[in-house]
């Protein structure tokens, strides 16, 4: 089995192009699930598990408090091991073949709206140093592009290209990200601050954090909480958030589904879809009040 798992990992990493994060994530959940049956049954393998105890294991989520959401997410971690297996013929058949995912709340996220942006970067006092024109320029990276948290993390200054940004998304898949004109001048202002930086610890990455080193996923998450904090009442400020207000925000002024999901490195439109509500909800005021046979126009 140890040969089995190692063969698991570098499937992951080489042929799908997970990353460590996301790989670490599924092999955790697949030891959890192994510790569970085998503290139920000292005798039992990972190659000849049978659907009972998946679902044993499912119960036993459930009963800790966990979401259905998260149950979902770890019994997924467990489909991909024992697909992996079926196709290297490590087993005959899937334990999961037939499991169907917990039923759960789709969760509405709420972008902010244009004036919500404007407030934060038009008219927030950014200070003209390295700290303040940095911060700007986050914000207008996730707003103007949308882009991920951990692919603005891992921006290189190698893919700025004057115009354009190389972007690394999911299972290493690059995209080339076209740049509007207020970002480019914004970026070559923050390049000439982080010029003067005595320190660069991590000189490779496009935007620094204090003392010239990598960005950390906590440090992004704060910033955009706490500046959008001042103007927005909604529940959720993060960079997915931002994220999410670029899409809408083209899709409401006229971007086609398609552009939008080359955008954002989406797979397939599906992934797409789900940032429409706002446009839709948009579409439906606009239809309401404008057709003849609405309540008031006829």
């Amino acid at each position: 089995m140890p040969d089995t798992k190692q063969s698991y990992s570098d499937y992951m990493l080489k042929e799908k192009n997970y990353s460590l994060l996301t790989l670490r994530a599924y092999t955790d959940d697949v030891a959890a699930f192994e510790r569970f049956i085998k503290e139920r049954d000292e005798g039992a393998e990972l190659l000849e598990v049978n659907y009972s105890q998946v679902r044993s294991w499912i119960v036993h989520l459930v009963e800790t408090g966990l979401s259905n959401r998260s149950v979902n997410r770890k019994v997924s971690s467990l489909k991909s091991f024992y697909r992996f297996l079926l196709k290297v013929r490590q087993i005959e058949v899937n334990p999961l073949q037939k499991h169907k995912a917990l039923k759960t709340e789709k969760k509405v996220q709420v972008p902010f709206s244009e004036k919500e942006l404007r407030d934060v970067i038009d008219y927030n006092s950014f200070p003209d140093d390295f700290e303040g024109v940095r911060n700007r320029l986050i914000i207008e990276l996730f707003y103007t592009t949308g882009m991920r948290r951990a692919e603005l993390i891992n921006l290189k200054m190698s893919g700025y290209q004057g115009k354009t940004l190389k972007v690394l998304g999911k299972r290493n898949k690059e995209r080339i990200m076209p740049l509007l004109d207020c970002t480019i001048l914004l970026i070559d202002k923050y390049l000439q601050y982080r010029a003067a930086l005595q320190q660069l610890h991590d000189a490779d990455m496009l935007i620094l954090g204090n003392g010239g080193k990598k960005l950390s996923e906590s440090f992004v998450y704060r910033l955009i909480n706490s500046y959008f904090s001042v103007i927005s009442v909604k529940v959720k400020k993060s960079p997915h958030v931002l994220r999410h207000t670029f899409a809408t925000h083209l899709l409401n002024n006229g971007a086609d589904l398609n552009s939008v999901k080359e955008l954002l490195g989406h797979a397939s439109l599906s992934s797409t879809q789900v940032y429409t509500h706002s446009s839709l909800a948009e579409l439906q005021a606009v239809y309401k009040g404008a057709h003849p046979r609405s309540q008031g126009n006829s």
